[in-house]
């Protein structure tokens, strides 16, 4: 007989002694399930052990316990925060579904060179974590062809709804989406060939642990890569933007090891997480390309407040004089980069990739 759950909202303080709401359950006779959190997107994947107590339970930070609302682990900063990227993802669905082929064009040399790292040929199967608003996973399937198989995961529910819709516009038969977290993945041991992940593992709640998993579906023998950003000073698509934005709207220092785009741009330091991890054979290779965008300084300023949530509400935040003054400089930043009909980038990433 199905049991039932009784899901309340109940705030507790957490180790930062600020208030976070998660849900109460309650159960009767529930032995073994999956609940999820509609606030974190964060699952459960034990049992409820508080039955018909009405105690409050969460989840460890490594996603893989419950402990009760006396216990002092019982709500992870690392969690919150995990939560607010997938969040903020997901709202900006619309805005990636709008710019895709753009942001397809402007990235589309990092998905060649994870493809060539990861060994990608015709008849693989590829998993593509992280895979936001289906690249390169699309792009992947092109390669793999009829005859391969490519997996898109990402815990953005708005995002992969936007992968799905592309394939199915493209009439792509030999891709699929799913909505998981990299800590749960949905597969099997050994079954994929290849596994990826374009600017995804810097957002990962745990990449040791995240990593791990990855291996754990990835085939003996065969290669995982990940790409992620160098140093903001070797990238103006970011500090164009980022370094006048802070002028006018400081922001405090970001904690060590806080998911951020440049948690790895310190070569060698996602080479030893992939390393410790259980991976073998690790190699980091510094990966130059321009990324180029067929758009006026106008247009790309546009984009760059489409996609960056945080940054239109710090720019709402400003006085409008300060925030005319901030554009114009920004554009003029933006203008040292044109380059026939739009705008071209040098950027500067780390490659990293290993075997199972």
């Amino acid at each position: 007989m199905a049991s039932t759950l009784d899901v309340n909202k109940t705030t507790l303080a957490s180790s930062a002694n600020r208030s976070v709401e998660i849900p109460r359950v309650s159960t009767t006779g529930l032995t073994a399930t999956r609940i999820f959190s509609s606030t974190t997107m964060l699952s459960i994947r034990d049992a409820v052990r508080m039955a018909g107590s009405g105690r409050c339970v969460a989840l460890s930070d490594g996603g893989d316990q419950l402990w009760p609302a006396s216990h002092p682990r019982r709500i992870m900063p690392r969690q919150r925060q995990n939560a607010q990227v997938v969040s903020s993802a997901s709202n900006s669905a619309p805005i990636w579904e709008k710019h895709r082929e753009i942001i397809r064009e402007m990235f589309g040399p990092v998905s060649e060179a994870l493809i060539e790292d990861a060994g990608v040929i015709s008849g693989s199967s590829v998993l593509d974590v992280a895979t936001g608003h289906g690249e390169p996973a699309l792009r992947i399937a092109e390669v793999v062809g009829p005859t391969g198989e490519v997996v898109g995961v990402d815990p953005a529910v708005g995002l992969i709804e936007v992968a799905r819709r592309v394939a199915a516009q493209r009439l792509l038969k030999n891709v699929r989406f799913e909505v998981a977290g990299v800590d749960s993945l949905p597969f099997p041991d050994d079954h994929f060939d290849a596994v990826i992940s374009r600017f995804g593992v810097m957002f990962f709640p745990s990449p040791v642990n995240g990593i791990r998993e990855m291996l754990r579906v990835l085939k003996p023998g065969r290669p995982m890569s990940f790409a992620v950003w160098h140093y903001l000073d070797n990238n103006p698509f970011h500090y164009c933007l980022a370094r006048i934005v802070d002028r006018f709207s400081p922001q405090p220092e970001l904690p060590p090891d806080v998911p951020n785009p440049f948690r790895f741009a310190t070569p060698g330091k996602l080479r030893s997480i992939v390393g410790e991890a259980g991976a073998r054979d690790v190699s980091e290779r510094l990966f130059r390309f321009s990324i180029n965008a067929p758009l006026t300084v106008e247009d790309f300023w546009n984009l760059r407040c489409d996609w960056a949530e945080k940054l239109r509400q710090r720019l709402a935040a400003l006085p409008t004089e300060a925030f005319i003054e901030l554009k114009k400089e920004v554009l003029d930043a933006f203008r040292s980069y044109v380059k026939g009909s739009g705008v071209s980038f040098p950027a500067e990433l780390l490659i990293v990739s290993g075997k199972k």
